[in-house]
């Protein structure tokens, strides 16, 4: 691996190029913040696809990728003189210092769970008002509502145990099949939303990420959906001219495929 030196110096490189870019490339030198906004956010959900399919080499580059980004934020914020890319490791590096006293400090834990505990209050004497303001309103509903029940167990708003949670998951599909039967549009949306927040907590208790699960099943089908699609065209025959017992026949096939 490369030294620290090296490391050094392949960041310097990178603000060098970034400059260069800035200052002779037509393209480079249009963008905003707000231009790059959309484009931070795909390379985002690009580097999750690549961690989901355990594919180091793209990782790799995804993280060059997402690394090019915070160096063009941080050299647009050089031009207009609020901030350049030495603030921003520096602000960085003394908030990891300050929420991390069981490092830097004489704080002792015990485990992760007090570390978490720490994080939240320390947050709150930096003058948040709630414990929810760090989330993002933008963020996907089902990351949000992760990112929700994360941070207020950080403050002790939790379950003790995960049967606990079931027995809510439980009450929670209850109450949803009661306003089905009763066929209320808005209470049935109400109540299925109970419903997968009460898993999204269940998830967190067995140490599940229900992102990176739901997503896991979502390459899952389209893999055997694919290669449904795939084994009818090579007979000749066409999906929507088949029964739904013929193209289940495929699907069997295709779950010991990918066994």
């Amino acid at each position: 691996m490369n030294s620290k030196e090296q490391k050094l110096q392949a960041f310097s490189r990178l603000l060098d190029i970034m400059d260069e870019l800035r200052e002779k490339c037509p393209w480079d030198q249009k963008q905003t913040l707000e231009s790059l906004r959309h484009l931070t956010i795909e390379e985002t959900y690009e580097l999750g696809d690549a961690i989901l399919d355990n594919d180091l080499e793209e990782v790799k580059k995804e993280l060059g990728d997402l690394l090019l980004h915070i160096v063009f934020y941080a050299k647009i914020g050089s031009e207009t003189k609020d901030f350049d890319i030495a603030d921003v490791a520096n602000e960085i590096s003394d908030k990891l210092v300050y929420r991390h006293p069981h490092i830097y400090g004489d704080v002792t834990v015990k485990d992760e769970e007090e570390v978490k505990q720490n994080w939240e209050k320390l947050k709150l004497k930096e003058g948040k008002t709630s414990v929810l303001e760090g989330v993002p309103k933008s963020l996907p509903a089902l990351v949000k509502a992760n990112r929700i029940q994360d941070k207020v167990a950080g403050v002790g708003f939790d379950w003790e145990e995960p049967q606990q949670v079931w027995e809510k998951v439980q009450e929670e599909l209850a109450e949803l099949n009661d306003e089905i039967k009763k066929g209320n549009t808005d209470a049935i949306e109400s109540e299925f939303g109970d419903v997968l927040f009460s898993m999204i907590n269940y998830a967190r208790f067995i140490n599940v990420n229900p992102e990176n699960a739901l997503e896991r099943t979502n390459k899952k089908f389209i893999n055997r959906f694919q290669f449904l699609e795939a084994a009818a065209k090579k007979e000749g025959k066409d999906l929507h001219d088949m029964s739904l017992t013929e193209m289940d026949k495929y699907w069997e096939q295709s779950k010991e495929f990918f066994k």
